[in-house]
């Protein structure tokens, strides 16, 4: 049987061992695992760490982003000068 306990649990340890490559997946399960919970109090709990979680994935989608443009040399500090 999951408890609301071992439910925060799971959360908070997604939250610690996410990587960028797992960020999407981790992320989908804490959702699910947070609409499981029933009361506010619960959910409160976890609340930082599903704030965490998502601002992780922001933060690595934005450099990886900036890591494809980098590459592709679409920046403008990179660009070549037209004469």
């Amino acid at each position: 049987m999951t408890t609301p306990a071992n439910v925060c649990a799971e959360i908070r340890t997604l939250y610690h061992e996410t990587t960028p490559a797992t960020v999407e997946r981790d992320l989908r399960r804490a959702i699910g695992l947070l609409k499981s919970l029933d009361g506010d109090a619960e959910r409160a709990r976890v609340a930082v760490f599903m704030d965490g979680l998502s601002q992780m994935r922001s933060e690595w989608i934005l450099a990886r982003r900036q890591a494809g443009r980098k590459k592709s040399g679409t920046l403008l500090a990179h660009r070549p000068r037209r004469l």
